[in-house]
């Protein structure tokens, strides 16, 4: 079934105009009698102005408020979608939190770690099928980018938009990632739930592990995967279109290396298991073959699709409109002045 809704209804206050519009042409009108009676009779200036027509100006103005009222109605953009409905899935609750600190740009994975993990994000949500997800941007802070979801597209079309300027305070705040994503979940939801922190793991600054633990005390598993080799990077830095890479205050290039030890306790402490990305995998395929080994719990989810625009239809008809009212005079056609198309007479 379709469902209808107007994407910008603040325009309509443009129809308001409408009345104003009205008031001002029936004032006109009026005004322009009483100066027509100040020549003299009605009969007698019926008579000098023969082609004068009275209902011509009134039609032509109905069809400028009508061209109008169309052209503020497509502004507001009518849409047409799916209705919304509720259907029964069976799948687990999955939340990604990417970490998008300056140090994923290293690229001892290439092309760099931030760009490898979102590509193989990418992948797992295309071998999604009945499990929702949601994704979550770290740095310094935490943020939903895209809260719990069924729609695939979505998801993809936000992780898309990730980069390491998303968020302005550095750090690897990997303990308000996972806090974050724990109540990310659906309330109350009886799914059963994972995260997946996606991390180099340097500069960690909060209690992670305590997070993670208090996440598996609520029933929820957190994995964990490095991005970045031991050996670790340089950062690279552009400036002017020219690539160069942060240095410390000596000026040596500053050098991001993955913390393995402490993902590993997060991912124990968290129930769950650490996988390290290298330039063969990244390790989001096998968390999911764990994660599908997980009891699948009927879950209730919302879904409908986009909406689509229909204001081209009203931008058409007021264009006519507005056609129609050009090509019809104010007064009229000496040689079609007894056809009475839009009056007995006058």
């Amino acid at each position: 079934m379709e469902m209808f809704r107007f994407a910008n209804p603040e325009y309509f206050w443009g129809l308001l105009i409408i009345p104003l519009l009205i008031l001002f042409f029936v004032a006109s009108r009026v005004a322009r009698k009483r100066a027509i009676k100040k020549f003299g009779s009605e009969n007698l200036m019926n008579y000098l102005m023969p082609n004068a027509s009275k209902s011509r100006p009134v039609f032509k103005f109905i069809l400028l408020l009508l061209a109008l009222a169309c052209f503020i109605t497509g502004i507001a953009r009518p849409q047409f979608g799916s209705k919304l409905k509720k259907v029964k899935r069976e799948g687990v609750e999955i939340v990604i939190a990417l970490d998008v600190s300056n140090s994923m740009l290293a690229e001892d994975i290439e092309p760099n770690r931030l760009e490898r993990a979102k590509r193989a994000i990418s992948r797992l949500i295309d071998r999604l099928s009945d499990d929702k997800i949601g994704l979550i941007v770290f740095a310094g802070q935490a943020y939903t980018q895209l809260p719990i979801t069924t729609d695939y597209n979505s998801a993809k079309m936000f992780l898309a938009s990730i980069n390491t300027d998303i968020i302005p305070v550095q750090g690897t705040a990997i303990g308000s990632a996972i806090e974050l994503a724990t109540r990310s979940f659906t309330p109350n939801g009886e799914a059963n739930k994972a995260i997946i922190v996606i991390t180099d793991g340097e500069n960690h600054e909060d209690d992670a592990q305590a997070m993670a633990k208090a996440a598996f005390d609520e029933g929820i598993i957190v994995h964990t995967i490095g991005m970045g080799l031991p050996q670790g990077a340089p950062i690279p830095v552009y400036r002017g279109g020219q690539k160069d890479y942060r240095k410390d205050e000596d000026g040596n290039p500053v050098v991001t290396r993955l913390d393995e030890p402490m993902l590993e306790q997060i991912s124990a402490a968290g129930g769950g298991i650490y996988v390290r990305a290298n330039n063969a995998q990244v390790g989001l395929n096998a968390l999911f073959d764990e994660i599908s080994k997980m009891e699948k719990t009927e879950m209730e989810s919302r879904i409908y699709s986009e909406y689509d625009d229909q204001f081209q239809w009203l931008f058409a008809a007021g264009l006519a409109l507005l056609l129609i009212e050009f090509l019809i005079l104010e007064r009229k056609n000496k040689y079609l002045k007894n056809i009475h198309l839009f009056g007995t007479t006058k």
